[in-house]
């Protein structure tokens, strides 16, 4: 065997390895994070229609106290996902969702209204999963596809949730108040297996750690650091997080108030059969940008597409009534602008962010603070709208936020992509005299110890 003959064998090994492991590592993550919305969605298919609680529409009091829940989660995950170690990862899953299950038992078994509050603790231990989640996944040279995969449980999660709680409550005949925990006790055992496995893992390579830098835990003042390094285009991108969070769970929660199932004809397995097809179309966009090993490109290629993506929600929103579209043609371009918004800024980008500018620390850190920023958004939305119009047009009211968002978030990613490509250029030309200067030096025997030059990428 020639060496060409060897280094063919070698390569071909290589990639039924990494295929092997994407199966592994990302249906992994794909299956666990969608049990995480069997444990926190399935709620949202009941309108809990005559009841109320002091006065207030219970549908949005379970919504509020959920996502408050959910909320101060984030805010507490911002310290434990940015310090949490590899092997304390299974322990905290499998506390989370026995928390979590426990939660929705009390919601069918507690007196109405005063059931709602369960669902507080139903939020709060849920709110830290996708960052534990995903710490199995960074870092890697296919952490691309890992992601893409995992992030598709958002797209396709949400409305098989509602799906099978409307199935549930149809055919089986289970109340919308046990639906719920029903569900979750299917969900609690196989997340903890999943956990299991997902710990089994091999740890990424030299290779990995070259390619897309060594992820770290981060101590407050390494947190710190990075938002302060970075702040423009931080403040930027949270800032426009923040109404597509809202935006998008305001969607998931009062979809079936927004759409009138019943009127529109649409069967209990029509969320479920659009968002498979939404799934589809993204993980084929994430999948080419993949290939694409710049960093700087992706994450260039990314904010274009993010505010195409915006551009169209309030395209549609402001021309709602001359479209005349379908039930069906609206709910798909609803929930392809809003994922391909939302999964590009929880799987790719920080991904390649941390790799471009070689920045030691986390993407869970990021992301959490994303999630709190937009959560903290989303109750303050409910609350104002149950304290000062608790009687509206969800439909109405949805598509006049969309209008408004969609532009007011394609001018903070484009402002985004602006100052990425300065600051960019602006490193690569420091780079670049650095090493420039250290040849001459080196050349000319003046001085040798000019260390730690970057890399010019």
């Amino acid at each position: 065997m020639n060496i060409n003959e060897l280094k063919k064998g070698i390569s071909s090994n290589r990639k039924l390895s990494d295929v092997l492991f994407i199966f592994w590592a990302g249906g992994a993550a794909l299956l666990s994070y969608s049990l995480v919305y069997a444990l926190r969605k399935p709620f949202t298919a009941a309108t809990f229609d005559g009841l109320d609680f002091f006065g207030m529409d219970y549908k949005t009091v379970t919504s509020i106290v959920q996502i408050f829940g959910y909320f101060l989660s984030k805010l507490i995950g911002i310290k434990v996902i940015s310090e949490l170690k590899k092997e304390n990862r299974l322990r905290f899953i499998i506390l989370s969702v026995a928390v979590a299950e426990l939660s929705l038992v009390l919601f069918g078994l507690l007196p109405r209204p005063f059931n709602v509050f369960a669902l507080f603790f139903n939020g709060l231990s849920l709110g830290c999963m996708w960052g534990v989640i995903f710490s199995f996944l960074e870092g890697r040279r296919v952490t691309d596809l890992l992601a893409s995969l995992m992030g598709l449980s958002i797209a396709i999660s949400s409305g098989t949730a509602k799906s099978i709680g409307l199935f549930v409550m149809e055919n089986l005949h289970i109340s919308e108040f046990w639906m719920p925990a029903f569900i979750g006790a299917f969900a609690f055992p196989l997340l903890s297996l999943l956990g299991w496995l997902m710990t089994r893992l091999p740890q990424p390579t030299e290779e990995d750690k070259k390619l897309r830098i060594e992820r770290v835990t981060l101590n407050r003042e390494g947190r710190m650091h990075i938002f302060k390094s970075f702040m423009p285009v931080l403040l930027l991108l949270f800032f426009a997080n923040l109404f597509i969070t809202v935006l998008q769970d305001i969607k998931e929660d009062f979809l079936v108030k927004i759409i009138n199932v019943e009127a529109s004809g649409l069967s209990s397995w029509a969320f479920a059969k659009i968002d498979a097809t939404v799934t589809l179309v993204i993980l084929c966009v994430f999948g080419i940008m993949s290939l694409v090993k710049n960093d700087m490109k992706v994450l260039c290629a990314l904010l274009v597409l993010v505010t195409c993506g915006t551009l169209t929600l309030s395209f549609i929103a402001f021309n709602y009534n001359t479209l005349e579209l379908s039930t069906t043609t609206w709910l798909f371009l609803q929930s392809l602008s809003l994922y391909t918004v939302y999964l590009s800024f929880q799987t790719l980008f920080f991904e390649r962010f941390i790799a471009c500018f070689r920045i030691r620390g986390n993407v869970g850190f990021f992301i959490i603070t994303l999630d709190f920023i937009g959560y903290m958004g989303t109750v303050l939305v409910l609350v104002l709208k149950e304290c000062f119009k608790p009687n509206i047009d969800w439909l109405h009211f949805y598509n006049l936020m969309s209008g408004y968002v969609g532009v007011i978030c394609a001018m903070a990613f484009m402002g985004a992509l602006v100052y990425l490509l300065a600051r960019y250029r602006r490193e690569r030309t420091v780079c670049v005299g650095k090493n420039r200067l250290f040849i001459t030096q080196n050349c000319f025997g003046l001085s040798p110890k000019i260390a730690n030059t970057q890399q010019v990428k």
